[in-house]
């Protein structure tokens, strides 16, 4: 049965992200239609097509690999120095840049702007040229995704990461608002035998152990706190607040048991503990260890509950979520370093850090499986992975680097940029911005993700990041 949970898990997150694939696509292929683009594929996948249906002018179709997928649009760069539009075979590179193109004014002025390179990445170039002039049909030069207007060719590549946003946004509603999220109650899920310090790595109480206050007082978990020293109780912070400053003074503590008001006194005693934010996360001081303080301890734990989130919720979430994916790949090389030397090394894998699509679906199999979580909290979880994907594919196609959404849009605002500075300076209009000139970067880029896909599965597979 464990086994079978396990594969559910993995197919739910292949097929959520085969579905967040095909929906980015989707806010590709849409407004590019809309703007009268010749979108001549529309794929989920890379390789060998295993299905594909045409209709009209625009072949559909799913392929062998569901980890990517692109729209073929005609006339992605602008045509050769010297004008001319040779056929050429599509090769390796009309897949890797299938997404995108550049923008521009008239052909003339694209000529005037792509002089010649020599060399392999001269014909690296022209190969380029040549296959997106190949997707060109007669007559119909004013489809050429590179006479787009700038903002329209912005819309087009902002389509795909605006689509996951939503599915990102509806995914973390659905979980917030309908399932809910755990949080500490005022109810007590756990008391003390004996008062341990924080830094001790005692497990077991002894007989020279005093006894924890709660328990010496006849406190029980499950007792929910409705008063602490006279003082209404909502949050466990507060009934925290005033434990830690009442050392050595007798209090009164009202709970609620069997539904009924239970009245108690305790004393709490003065016991070294950890110093945590509002997060609940322990505060670690400038040499790295773990901060303590002395303070009133009672020897009593929250329960948590799971508590239905506002719709106001949503968007800082996902506005977290963002950050952290950021943060993620602003510090991806040194990250990446930890995860070789996990991988062939004997360090332990952050489980922060980068993951593969292979790492993901193991998580999502050992959720699914975990007989001790509630279904309810496992289908959230499931959703929240969703979510998360959808975030990270956001961001990751944000970054302003060939072959990525965020590169197209980045060479179309300079291609702006230029155009104003030499409209304000009484220039000539310097043309397009010659992306095709950037397809040995693209190439580069391609390799190094390539790469750290491969290092990522590898260290998914001998050194997976667990939650068992």
């Amino acid at each position: 049965m464990d086994v079978l949970l396990f594969i559910i898990g993995v197919l739910v997150i292949v097929v959520g992200l085969t579905i967040s694939i095909g929906l980015h696509e989707l806010g590709h292929l849409i407004p590019a239609k809309r703007f009268g683009v010749r979108v001549s594929q529309y794929m989920i996948g890379f390789g060998p097509t295993i299905f594909s249906r045409r209709k009209g002018e625009t072949e559909y179709g799913l392929k062998a690999i569901p980890l990517g997928g692109y729209i073929a649009m005609s006339g992605m760069y602008p045509p050769k120095a010297d004008g001319t539009q040779r056929n050429a075979t599509t090769s390796f590179m009309d897949v890797v840049l299938q997404e995108g193109g550049t923008t521009g004014a008239s052909i003339e002025a694209a000529i005037e702007e792509t002089e010649p390179v020599k060399g392999r990445v001269g014909s690296m170039i022209d190969d380029a040229r040549e296959a997106s002039a190949e997707t060109i049909a007669p007559g119909e030069d004013h489809r050429a995704f590179y006479q787009l207007p700038i903002h329209k060719r912005i819309i087009i590549m902002l389509g795909g990461p605006f689509a996951n946003l939503v599915i990102a946004i509806v995914a973390y509603a659905i979980v917030l608002c309908g399932f809910g999220i755990p949080q500490i109650s005022t109810t007590i899920g756990s008391v003390n035998e004996c008062v341990i310090p924080a830094t001790s790595t005692q497990t077991e109480c002894t007989a020279a152990d005093p006894i924890a206050p709660a328990a010496k007082a006849g406190i029980l978990p499950g007792d929910r706190l409705v008063s602490v020293d006279g003082v209404p109780i909502t949050t466990w912070e507060e009934s925290t607040a005033i434990i830690r400053e009442s050392a050595g003074d007798p209090i009164a503590i009202v709970v609620e048991r069997d539904g009924a008001e239970v009245t108690l006194t305790a004393t709490p005693m003065l016991s070294e503990r950890y110093v945590t934010d509002d997060k609940g996360e322990i505060v670690e001081g400038p040499d790295g260890e773990p901060e303590t303080m002395t303070v009133g301890f009672l020897g009593i734990g929250p329960a948590s509950e799971t508590v239905q989130q506002p719709i106001t919720a949503v968007l800082p979430a996902v506005g977290d979520n963002i950050v952290a994916v950021g943060k993620i790949i602003l510090t991806l090389p040194m990250r990446m370093i930890d995860v070789v030397n996990a991988a062939f090394g004997t360090q332990e894998r952050d489980p922060n850090g980068p993951i593969s699509v292979v790492g993901i679906g193991r998580l999502a199999g050992e959720i699914t499986s975990l007989d001790s979580a509630p279904v309810a909290s496992r289908v959230a979880s499931l959703i929240g992975m969703i979510a998360s994907l959808n975030v990270a594919l956001l961001v990751f196609n944000l970054v302003p680097l060939l072959p990525l959404d965020g590169g197209h849009v980045a060479g179309a605002l300079w291609e702006g940029l230029r155009r104003r500075i030499a409209k304000v300076r009484g220039k000539p209009d310097p043309g397009p911005f010659d992306a095709a000139r950037f397809i040995p970067v693209t190439m580069v880029v391609v390799a190094v993700l390539a790469v750290m896909s491969a290092i990522l599965i590898f260290a998914d597979i001998v050194r997976p990041i667990s939650i068992l």
